[in-house]
């Protein structure tokens, strides 16, 4: 299920075995992440140890500037940790080459971005089948098939073959969703998935969410929204680049 440099029970850097737990998918062990600017040294990140399970539907909450995004790029390996490690799966993530790490995060980690980033000459089903198409996923006719049915799944299948432009800021978003699906992956994480658009919308893609979690897939999601956030298995608050509290949530299943 997780790619490459798999092994079982164990996570290997190359510096050797680290125990680990059968259902922890996430694991940030110390991390630390110092950015170096023209007004000198900002740590974005101090000291993180956070492990996520299986299944688990996390909500990361905090103000601007607390460090939620850069946390959420550790466990995608969009960012590196200047000190610490980071294990998702049985892979190290934070000692992969570049290359490694984009073929990796391709069939593992599927991303929901706020503004959607969806290209804009490509067709909503052409944007979907990018990420297969990038990571040599099933065949050509296969990826139609497949990305036709995750449009389904967002309830979009007939505005296939539309431009992204053609259709509304929250179809946008469940395409973005049905994007991250398209390689099946174990984990989505998503960055503010519901922060522009409408209540209604939002309760739409928290739903997705939900059904996510029911299929067993870990869903970590960064979010301003308190209400969304009770209603899932754990939240995490993040001030100031540490970890100030977790709660336990109970989670509303999807209708």
């Amino acid at each position: 299920m997780w790619g490459i440099f798999s092994s079982v029970g164990v996570y290997n850097n190359g510096n050797g075995a680290h125990p680990r737990e059968e259902n922890h998918v996430i694991d940030l062990r110390n991390v630390t992440k110092v950015y170096h600017t023209h007004a000198g040294e900002f740590v974005a990140l101090q000291d993180i140890n956070l492990t996520i399970e299986q299944g688990e539907f996390v909500a990361v909450l905090g103000k601007s500037g607390s460090g939620k995004s850069t946390l959420i790029n550790m466990i995608t390996g969009i960012d590196r940790p200047t000190e610490g490690e980071v294990y998702v799966g049985d892979v190290a993530a934070h000692t992969l080459s570049e290359n490694q790490m984009a073929r990796w995060r391709g069939k593992n980690i599927g991303i929901v971005f706020q503004f959607f980033q969806l290209l804009p000459t490509l067709t909503v089903l052409q944007n979907i089948m990018l990420p297969m198409d990038f990571c040599k996923m099933y065949g050509p006719r296969e990826r139609e098939e497949r990305g036709m049915m995750l449009l389904d799944l967002v309830g979009l299948a007939r505005h296939a073959h539309k431009l992204p432009t053609a259709v509304s800021g929250g179809q946008q978003q469940r395409v973005a969703i049905a994007r991250a699906l398209a390689n099946d992956p174990p984990i989505v994480v998503a960055d503010e998935p519901t922060g522009n658009l409408d209540s209604r919308t939002a309760e739409h893609i928290f739903e997705i969410f939900g059904k996510l979690i029911d299929d067993g897939k870990t869903v970590v999601m960064v979010t301003h929204d308190h209400d969304l956030a009770g209603r899932v298995h754990r939240t995490v608050h993040i001030a100031d680049g540490e970890i100030v509290t977790e709660q336990q949530e109970a989670l509303v299943p999807a209708s």
